[in-house]
């Protein structure tokens, strides 16, 4: 409180809405969409557990709470109801729409809405209790309790195989097939870009670069136009990191097409287009990119529940493995930071292709 009233004699109203301003597009749009999501659930489930609104600054209790409702062991539910969280509250949260499955929380979920809960905590200026040995104690031994496996982001890759059928589906002289193919080159040729990186993609991120041969290690074979892309903030990337990709081929010719057929000069480069084939100013929302994507699944024959936009990312990296490419380099064109995330891919492309799995043959 005392922070908070000499911070007010010096801040203006506009000085914090300038910082405010900032702090969101400091964090992405993601980011504060997730933290926003939290917050809400946070609110609902303490309401629903205590009978009480969220307090600040949360007790210790509190927070040992929600673990013990989130990470359980389903194998002592059996034997004790009373185990994890309690009936009637998740039937509250579920009659609130906050809740949607059945079981313990992922592992994942709960250390994220945790971490969320502690950075509202020093925005207000305030000490919470996630250092607290005992939380962080409870949480790593109720992950080892609770023993769930974590689920993939897309159930299936968008392999190469799986990219030409997609593609097939875009064969024809509607504006939405030729944005949803250059759509899907874009996001896959390009190291497999988050939906919400195709989804902001703007014109001015794209520059022309000499044409390069088709082979990198013939210099006379065939020249491929190429065009490269800045990337700017990322998930992983501020926006001064100056990172960028090159895509080459058959991503920028379909761009290309796209772009002229649609007459964009400048802005958003996928935009939202109607049922009548009228073209919107408004770039596509990253929901839009995966809808885009599960609609395409269903138009080849495919279940759309088993993919979706993530499965372009996982789907460059497996089909880099399968064509011998090394990984720093396809962790360079994907802009993948943890080499135990990308190499993941690798080597379930490893263990495909390997005798491992065939002894019994």
């Amino acid at each position: 409180m005392e922070r908070r009233d000499q911070l007010a004699k010096i801040l203006t109203d506009d000085d914090v809405a300038t910082l405010r301003h900032l702090a969101q597009e400091g964090m992405g749009e993601n980011s504060l969409r997730a933290l926003a999501s939290d917050l809400a659930y946070l609110e609902a489930w303490t309401i629903a557990a205590t009978g009480s609104p969220l307090p600040w600054p949360a007790p210790e209790a509190l927070a040992l709470k929600f673990v013990a409702h989130h990470l359980w062991d389903p194998g002592q539910r059996e034997n004790d109801p009373g185990h994890g969280m309690p009936e009637e509250v998740a039937a509250r949260l579920r009659l609130d729409g906050h809740l949607r499955l059945d079981g313990p929380h992922a592992p994942s979920t709960v250390r994220r809405r945790l971490a969320h809960w502690s950075t509202l905590h020093r925005w207000k200026g305030l000490l919470g209790p996630f250092i607290a040995p005992s939380l962080r104690t409870a949480v790593r031994l109720a992950v080892r309790a609770s023993a769930r496996p974590r689920r993939r982001k897309s159930q299936r890759a968008v392999t190469r195989e799986i990219l030409d059928r997609l593609l097939a589906t875009c064969r024809s002289d509607r504006l939405s097939d030729s944005r949803d193919l250059a759509l899907l080159l874009i996001a896959f040729g390009s190291g497999g870009r988050r939906r919400s990186e195709i989804a902001r993609l703007r014109v001015e991120q794209l520059s022309e670069e000499a044409p390069v041969p088709r082979d990198p290690d013939d210099p006379e074979s065939p020249r491929m136009p190429c065009l490269a892309i800045a990337l700017g903030k990322t998930k992983t990337a501020q926006a001064d990191d100056d990172a960028r990709v090159l895509i080459v081929g058959p991503p920028v010719d379909a761009l290309r097409d796209w772009l002229e057929r649609a007459a964009i000069s400048k802005g958003a480069v996928f935009r939202a287009i109607d049922r009548w084939e009228g073209l919107s100013d408004r770039a596509l929302t990253p929901q839009a990119v995966n809808l885009i994507l599960k609609r395409r699944c269903a138009q080849a024959g495919l279940d759309p529940l088993a993919f979706s936009a993530h499965g372009l990312r996982s789907g460059y990296l497996t089909e880099a493995a399968r064509n011998g490419v090394p990984l720093p380099a396809a962790m360079q064109q994907s802009q993948h930071r943890s080499v135990q995330q990308a190499a993941s891919y690798y080597n379930e492309a490893d263990r495909q292709l390997s005798q491992a799995a065939r002894l019994a043959l």
